[in-house]
């Protein structure tokens, strides 16, 4: 099979969908945010929560459902800044997984990855860190939800934690957003072969 790409290409490729694929994990899972509450163990993402309060009306008392599961409406998030932290994080995430599925289409195919392709496919990755890294930054303003304080011992606000910590899946999202910016945009510049001049 012919490709598209230079050595350097093949390394952007495979960067590239490393770096989308940290981003996409870490911005899917719960656990950006980890906490306890009823002594449980509660973990937050930006969508999603493990362990919830119920009420149990048998033995007429509030348990704690130990399942993972997303918000039941986009309304039902927490905070309106974990709301912006989704849509933003969820469209960096996206345009890292467009790029990274282009450049390994690039491995396979040949002439679909010039230079200039492939420096707007790194401009789109830099604006994709760049959302991500901005969802990542807004998460820290929806600490002072009041879901967020009950499970933080009513001790966190606004880049206060309280008794909880940050979480795997929130420095996945990061490190897979920052590698992309700093490496897979600047791997992208060399990644396309020069195109053959065709005389006519």
């Amino acid at each position: 099979m012919a490709s598209s790409l230079t050595c350097a290409g093949v390394i952007w490729a495979l960067l590239s969908l490393l770096c989308a694929a940290a981003s996409c994990v870490g911005f899917f899972m719960p656990y950006w945010l980890l906490g306890t509450q009823m002594d449980k163990p509660v973990s937050f993402g930006t969508f999603r929560r493990c362990s919830y309060p119920v009420r149990d009306e048998e033995r007429q008392a509030t348990v704690m459902l130990e399942q993972c599961g997303r918000y039941a409406t986009f309304q039902g998030i927490p905070s309106l800044e974990w709301r912006i932290c989704t849509v933003v994080t969820g469209v960096g995430c996206g345009l890292l997984l467009l790029v990274a599925l282009t450049g390994l289409m690039g491995c396979c195919i040949s002439d679909l990855i010039s230079r200039t392709i492939g420096r707007v496919a790194g401009g789109i990755q830099f604006v994709g860190g760049l959302l991500i890294g901005s969802g990542c930054a807004l998460y820290p303003l929806g600490w002072d939800s009041e879901e967020v304080r009950q499970t933080c011992d009513n001790s966190s606000d606004q880049f206060q934690l309280g008794s909880c910590q940050i979480g795997w899946a929130y420095y996945c999202t990061g490190a897979g957003a920052a590698a992309a910016m700093l490496l897979c945009t600047w791997l992208a510049c060399f990644a396309g072969k020069k195109q053959k001049q065709y005389p006519y």
